[in-house]
């Protein structure tokens, strides 16, 4: 008897590159604890304190940066929507959403300073509906190599509607003037790049690249995912405050994350939000953000608006601080310390998920990232750093890692010849 289908779509499945290579990578390291992913965590405790395979350890890979997924008003608001309007909108946007919803959209725009925001249902959605919405036949996307994935899965959509998507060398403005002059005539170009490199906490040179982008008809489309709530003035991210303006960019945030609620957003102009009402799918497609997080975003934006705001970055910024002080202080290769994501260098597959275990037996869980999500035999410790992590934790982790190099021998940063990203 042959195959099912199914079978035989699981077995093609299965000749994918990604896939091979990873079940390759299983049986190199069969010791899959040691690989720390697809974890189930069984309770959260207060200050980062999680129960996880069977271990109390503290929580270094949660992005909820600011803590406030924790905060009592944030819950009380979730609460409040449910009993406000149900789990669920019940109809797509492009029909009809709850007042919560345009409440939040408005102070989304006050809070970043443009003229109006519109809510998608994740970040992901956003880039992969805006991306492909904003650009046509005549048009030109033009992409950071190291842009997020979302944002490459967006240009893709866009190129299979017959789209010319070009991407330039990472972080370089003479790489994006090259890739625009080569790129022979067109109507407008979009100019797709992350306001903070996830896996690295790097900043792209706003202003250098914006430069380039208004002296060739060019427009910046930043996700700015990883800054929103944790960078700028209140929380901006890194647009305003590197260009004073919004003039020719379109600013993508997340309401995960420091906002510790769902969803993502644009911030854009109010014209922009009626077209982009029409030519985003997913917006029109999607599902919408439940709205008892809605109630949660209007709180959060009042928190973020308030003086309040200041206490909470201050206690992120020290923790940020030592840990990255700390960290080259005992030699390590390591990149961020701008924003509260932190990357060791580890290199070596097995010396990355040998590391993270390491510190995960040691009480403390950090992300062990390796190919292909970063460069082969460039894995990382990815670090991310939260307000309301206790001092003693931040210490406990260093001096786990200064026990870890006699263990394993990580790259140190004089060896290793680079300079660090501050």
């Amino acid at each position: 008897m042959s195959d099912s289908p199914m079978q035989a779509l699981a077995d093609a499945l299965r000749q994918n590159g990604l896939v091979k290579f990873l079940d390759h990578f299983r049986k190199l390291f069969p010791n899959s604890k040691s690989h720390l992913k697809d974890l189930v965590v069984d309770r959260l405790g207060p200050d980062r304190v999680m129960e996880v395979e069977g271990r109390t350890v503290v929580n270094f890979g949660s992005d909820s940066f600011l803590g406030l997924d924790q905060d009592p008003r944030v819950r009380e608001a979730v609460k409040r929507g449910v009993e406000s309007w149900g789990a669920h909108n019940g109809a797509s946007r492009a029909f009809s959403s709850v007042r919560a919803n345009a409440v939040a959209e408005d102070k989304l725009a006050a809070w970043l300073g443009t003229e109006a925001a519109l809510i998608y249902p994740s970040v992901t959605l956003a880039n992969m509906g805006a991306i492909p919405g904003l650009v046509g036949r005549q048009d030109l996307l033009v992409v950071d190599e190291q842009a997020h994935n979302s944002i490459q899965e967006g240009a893709k959509i866009a190129k299979a509607n017959g789209v010319r998507v070009v991407t330039f060398s990472h972080c370089s403005p003479a790489g994006l003037k090259k890739a625009l002059e080569e790129a022979g005539d067109y109507r407008v170009a979009v100019v797709a790049i992350d306001g903070v490199y996830s896996m690295t906490g790097e900043l792209p040179p706003l202003a250098e690249l914006n430069a380039v982008a208004l002296d060739r008809r060019a427009v910046l489309y930043v996700d700015d995912a990883h800054a929103t709530g944790v960078i700028g003035r209140q929380g901006r991210g890194t647009v305003l405050d590197a260009l004073g303006t919004y003039d020719n960019t379109l600013v993508i945030g997340s309401l995960s994350k420091g906002f510790s609620c769902a969803g993502g957003f644009i911030g854009c102009t109010r014209e922009f939000k009626r077209l982009l009402k029409m030519r985003s799918n997913t917006y029109i497609f999607g599902g919408p953000v439940v709205p008892p997080y809605l109630e949660a975003v209007c709180v959060v934006c009042d928190i973020l608006a308030s003086g309040e705001y200041a206490l909470l970055r201050a206690r992120l910024d020290r923790h940020v601080a030592r840990l990255t002080d700390g960290l080259r202080g005992l030699g390590l290769v390591v990149s961020g310390g701008a924003t509260p994501i932190i990357s060791v260098l580890a290199g070596d597959e097995e010396d990355t998920l040998n590391a993270g275990q390491f510190l995960f037996e040691k009480g403390y869980y950090v992300q062990s990232v390796t190919f292909p999500a970063v460069p082969y035999h460039g894995g990382v410790l990815r670090i991310q750093v939260n307000a309301n992590h206790r001092p003693e934790s931040v210490a406990g982790l260093l001096d786990a890692m200064k026990e870890l190099q006699k263990t394993i021998r990580l790259p140190k940063a004089e060896a290793a010849g680079r300079r660090h990203v501050a």
